[in-house]
């Protein structure tokens, strides 16, 4: 990627997620990254190309953090792993900018990106029925809603003291 592209690309990432995907133009996104509207259609090809690209790095950003997770041999390691990837204050600003904005596209346009999580949820699957549960993939569905939930609260609301909650699931999973 070209730094004029990342330009375009951290300009789209502010402004998304401060104004909305709707009712932010590309024209406005150009401004921002200091470069020509022409430029984001010849790399982009449209708005919609631009939204593409920020959800495909999300993805991207994604298999990286689940890399470490799903080869993990050991269920309980894999577990903790697993909640550990989801705290949110272990990342930095402009990551947790990057994940904000991840959600509220997700919210806006009523798109979930489910595929995203196939790989953990298997692995948790695996997991929790190496460990004897009843109904390991029930269980892994139940785990990742209730992460989904923590994040959306810590991202929707100001001041969510996202640890104990965290602590409490690492109590509730330690076998």
């Amino acid at each position: 990627m070209t730094e004029k592209q990342e330009k375009i690309l951290n300009a789209a990432l502010e402004l998304f997620a401060r104004e909305g995907f709707k009712t932010t133009s590309t024209s406005k996104v150009a401004k921002h990254a200091g470069v020509s509207e022409g430029l984001i259609f010849r790399h982009f090809g449209s708005k919609d190309g631009l939204l593409e690209a920020i959800l495909k790095e999300g993805e991207k950003r994604i298999k990286v953090i689940f890399s470490d997770i799903i080869f993990e041999s050991d269920p309980q390691t894999l577990i903790l792993k697993t909640l550990d990837a989801f705290n949110p204050t272990k990342l930095g600003e402009e990551e947790l900018e990057f994940w904000k904005l991840q959600y509220k596209i997700k919210w806006e346009l009523e798109q979930y990106g489910e595929h995203k999580m196939e790989p953990l949820q298997l692995a948790l699957t695996n997991a929790f029925s190496k460990l004897g549960c009843n109904e390991p993939e029930l269980e892994a569905i139940r785990l990742l809603i209730e992460l989904d939930g923590l994040a959306t609260r810590y991202f929707l609301m100001e001041k969510f003291d996202f640890s104990p909650l965290l602590d409490f699931l690492k109590k509730r999973y330690t076998i």
